[in-house]
C-alpha cells in the first residue's frame, strides 16, 4: 500500500498537539486529586477521573508512537512493515469514548479541545470517531462504570451495532 507522507505527518502533529493537551490535564487533575485518588469508584469521582484521563493520554501517545514508526518505516523503504504499523494506527484505540465516559463533568477546556481536535481526524481512523467525540460531548455527566450493571448488560446486548 502506497502511503502519503503528508497525510501520515498532518495525523503525527496533530495526535502530538493532542496529547499535549491531554497531558496539561492529567498534570492539573493530579495537582486536584493527587495522582492515585482512591475511595470512590462510582463514575465522575476522582478515582475514574483519573483512569480516563490516563486512558486518553496513553491511547493518543499510542496512536502517535504508531504514526512515528509507520513513517520510518516508510523512510526505510520497508513497506510491509509500514502497511502494518499504519493499519495498526487506524484501528483508532484511542480510549474514546471509554476513557472520557470516566470522567467527571464539566470536562475540562483542554479535554474538549483535544476531543475536538480529535474529530479532525475522523477520516483517518476506522469507525465513526467524530460520532464517539460528538456523544462524549454531549454527555452531561460520566457514564461509566455503570450503577447498575445489569441494565448496562441489556442495554449492550440488545444495541445495534
Amino acid at each position: 500500500m502506497k502511503h502519503d507522507l503528508g497525510e501520515l505527518g498532518r495525523v503525527g502533529r496533530l495526535l502530538s498537539e493532542v496529547l499535549g493537551l491531554l497531558e496539561g490535564e492529567r498534570r492539573r487533575l493530579e495537582e486536584r486529586y493527587g495522582p492515585n485518588p482512591g475511595g470512590d469508584h462510582s463514575a465522575g469521582g476522582p478515582m475514574q477521573t483519573m483512569h480516563g484521563i490516563r486512558d486518553l493520554c496513553e491511547g493518543v501517545r499510542r496512536a502517535l508512537k504508531g504514526v512515528a514508526l509507520g513513517v520510518g518505516y516508510i523512510s526505510l523503504g520497508l513497506d510491509a512493515e509500514a502497511d502494518h504499523a499504519v493499519r495498526m494506527v487506524r484501528k483508532g484505540m484511542l480510549a474514546v469514548p471509554s476513557g472520557v465516559d470516566r470522567m467527571a463533568r464539566p470536562l475540562g477546556e483542554d479535554v474538549v479541545r483535544a476531543l475536538e481536535r480529535l474529530r479532525d481526524l475522523d477520516g483517518f481512523f476506522d469507525g465513526d470517531l467524530a460520532l464517539e467525540v460528538d456523544v462524549a460531548l454531549a454527555a452531561p455527566q460520566a457514564t461509566y462504570p455503570p450503577d447498575d450493571w445489569a441494565e448496562y448488560d441489556r442495554q449492550r446486548r440488545t444495541r445495534p451495532d
